[in-house]
């Protein structure tokens, strides 16, 4: 495939590292939540914190490098299928954001300040308020869950992609996809 039908290496790192941070941010918050309260849980919360502030860090250059590299057009599929793209990456987008957002602002109103890497205190964005607290945890819960299926369903759309429609949309957005994408564009445009 020519560059124009690929993502660019901008896209394809931010994309692969965000998306690592947010699968190891995923498990480790379900994982820690159900601890007993110990030095290891209060430890497990803080790296979660700051995984979460990363992913909120990285969201601005994230946005920028989609605005600034606008991803390759589109491979032929039907109308339903390109909308219902459109809609889940706006929706992971918004996701990046608020999961992070959401947890900090959750720890804000429970009391819980947020010490990035353990040396930066982070100020908190709503005065202590319990009853919030309560209220910011299941919205970050919530929208926990949601980011989850979302991504679930963007795994499950690139490997119907990939393995099933075999048109080469996964190999645009792997580093190495380079050399297997030549193969794909001549299956896929080769037939004549």
């Amino acid at each position: 495939m020519t560059p124009m039908t690929r993502y660019t290496w901008p896209a394809m790192t931010a994309h692969w590292l965000i998306a690592a941070l947010i699968l190891v941010a995923l498990p480790l918050g379900w994982y820690m939540h159900d601890l007993p309260l110990s030095p290891t849980k209060l430890r497990l919360y803080s790296y979660h914190k700051w995984i979460g502030v990363t992913v909120l860090l990285l969201f601005v250059p994230r946005l920028l490098i989609r605005l600034r590299y606008p991803p390759p057009a589109p491979l032929p599929a039907p109308a339903w299928q390109q909308r219902m793209a459109t809609l889940t990456h706006g929706a992971l987008y918004l996701l990046m954001a608020a999961v992070p957002l959401s947890g900090w602002l959750m720890s804000s109103a429970k009391g819980f300040p947020v010490v990035y890497l353990g040396v930066l205190p982070l100020p908190d964005l709503v005065v202590r308020n319990p009853a919030l607290g309560d209220w910011l945890k299941a919205a970050h819960e919530t929208l926990s869950f949601t980011l989850l299926g979302l991504i679930v369903l963007h795994v499950a759309a690139a490997l119907k992609h990939q393995l099933i429609e075999r048109d080469g949309t996964l190999w645009r957005m792997l580093p190495l996809g380079k050399l297997r994408s030549a193969h794909a564009e001549k299956a896929q445009f080769g037939r004549k």
